[in-house]
Formats: structure tokens, C-alpha cells, sequence
């Protein structure tokens, strides 16, 4: 009634040979991107030692160290540049809460905490000076 079909079909499973990453090596290049970006917003805010402790998770994560900018971009508007690495910050800590990597998950939420000061930091200065 039918022909039997005889290629191979579209959905079956890849070969063998293809290389894959497992989950956790997928993870580690996920939140090591999301934390080289956050390094380089750091240093476009001129915060170095917030920097050298990013790139050392970095570091850890690749094997061997990020490249960094060596001086902060002129004119760049701060407050954007927060909000900015404190998305970053948030990506990371939500990739690093998901492989369970303490580390990089306590750096972040600190880098979280510091940007969301830093954010702060103007309205309540504002806040101040109108009183």
C-alpha cells in the first residue's frame, strides 16, 4: 500500500560524531559573555577594582583572561552606563544561579547592589538639595 520510505529522515537524531557541549559548558560560555560584558561597562565607568574582580571570574571561566579597555570612554553618560551593567549583572546572576556557581553569583548581586546605589545616588542627592 505504502513504499517503505528509504532516506533519512529530517527528525531523527544527528550523528554521533557531531561534536556537543554538555549543559554546563553551555552555561560557562553563557555567563562568561554575560560577565565580559559587564567588565567592559565597568571599565567604561573607570570602577577597577570592580573590574580586576570580574575579570577574574573570567579568568576562571575561559582559562585565560579577558581583554580590557585600558581607559574609560570620555563623555559616556554614567547613569546610562549603570543601568546598563546592572542588566548585565542581572543576566549574570540569573546564569550563575542556574549552574549553582556561588562565586560568580555573589559577585553579581554585589555588582547588582552597586549599580542600583549608584542609580540612586542622584535622586536622593536631588531630593536633598530641594528640601
Amino acid at each position: 500500500m505504502y513504499e517503505p520510505i528509504r532516506t533519512k529522515s529530517v527528525h531523527s537524531m544527528a550523528d554521533a560524531d557531531f561534536p556537543h557541549r554538555t549543559r554546563e559548558e553551555e552555561l560557562d560560555i553563557q555567563l562568561a559573555g554575560h560577565l565580559a560584558a559587564l567588565l567592559s561597562v565597568t571599565d567604561d565607568l573607570g570602577l577597577d577594582h570592580a573590574a580586576d574582580r570580574i575579570a577574574q571570574q573570567i579568568t576562571r571561566l575561559r582559562g585565560t583572561p579577558p581583554p580590557r579597555t585600558s581607559t574609560p570612554l570620555p563623555g559616556t553618560d554614567s547613569t546610562e552606563l549603570h543601568r546598563r551593567a546592572l542588566a548585565l549583572a542581572g543576566r549574570a546572576l540569573v546564569v550563575a544561579a542556574s549552574r549553582a556557581d556561588t562565586a560568580a553569583a555573589i559577585l553579581a548581586a554585589e555588582q547588582m547592589d552597586a549599580h542600583t546605589a549608584a542609580l540612586r545616588a542622584p535622586e536622593e542627592h536631588a531630593l536633598a538639595t530641594a528640601r
